[in-house]
């Protein structure tokens, strides 16, 4: 149990920084302006049980898949680096919005929050390129024998239920957490989210760019 829960916390040292769901819980609440509490909450589980499942597939199948279609991991950051650097600054440039009415948030369909929770709350906006690109580092890591490895997805699992739960917890509570910081406390949180957001994306296509620039050939031998 001891390498379970040594594991475990690399796991979670490892992702919970870069996943951030208290840095998220401003945009999300952005992107969900209209949507009742209820409905908000249903949102963050489901965003938790995907952003679980997108941990573990990454953690477990990750390399076979990219092995599969010849994608290296650099070239998954340089991709998904400019897709949350595009959605950073969107966000970033997004003009405040007056607060909706409660005749606004009725007209709020569950099939539109099933629609939206993949794409883009759950990937790239929580589990983004980084998060992914690390689970697919430490499952390509973890030993292959029978033993060490039902360990290693044993700690995979708890430690991405424990994020799973942390997120679930940001989100589905991020409208108490305005109300205590205030209008104007998570408008500054949304903008500097929304500039860390545009940051991280950069840094995750930069991580991939010169990894791939380093593999390239000097010149003619």
């Amino acid at each position: 149990m001891f390498e379970v829960a040594k594991s475990t916390l690399l796991l979670l040292s490892a992702l919970f920084p870069i996943v951030n769901p208290l840095g998220g819980s401003p945009v999300f609440l952005s992107l969900t302006r209209d949507y009742p509490p209820s409905a908000r909450r249903i949102l963050a589980r489901q965003v938790a049980m995907n952003s679980f499942i997108l941990l573990i597939a990454s953690f477990l199948v990750g390399t076979h898949i990219l092995g599969f279609f010849g994608i290296s991991i650099p070239v998954v950051q340089v991709g998904g680096g400019l897709i949350v650097i595009s959605n950073g600054w969107a966000l970033l440039k997004s003009k405040e919005e007056v607060d909706r009415s409660r005749e606004a948030q009725k007209k709020v369909n569950l099939k539109d929050i099933s629609r939206s929770a993949f794409y883009p709350l759950t990937l790239p906006l929580t589990v983004g390129p980084g998060s992914i690109s690390i689970a697919i580092t430490l499952g390509a890591n973890e030993p292959r024998p029978l033993g060490p490895n039902l360990l290693a997805i044993l700690a995979a699992v708890i430690a991405s239920a424990l994020v799973a739960v942390s997120i679930y917890l940001c989100y589905g509570f991020a409208g108490r957490l305005a109300a205590i910081i205030g209008e104007s406390g998570m408008s500054v949180i949304l903008r500097l989210s929304s500039f860390l957001l545009v940051c991280i994306g950069v840094q995750i296509f930069w991580n991939g760019a010169s990894a791939l620039l380093r593999s390239l050939p000097l010149g003619p031998r």
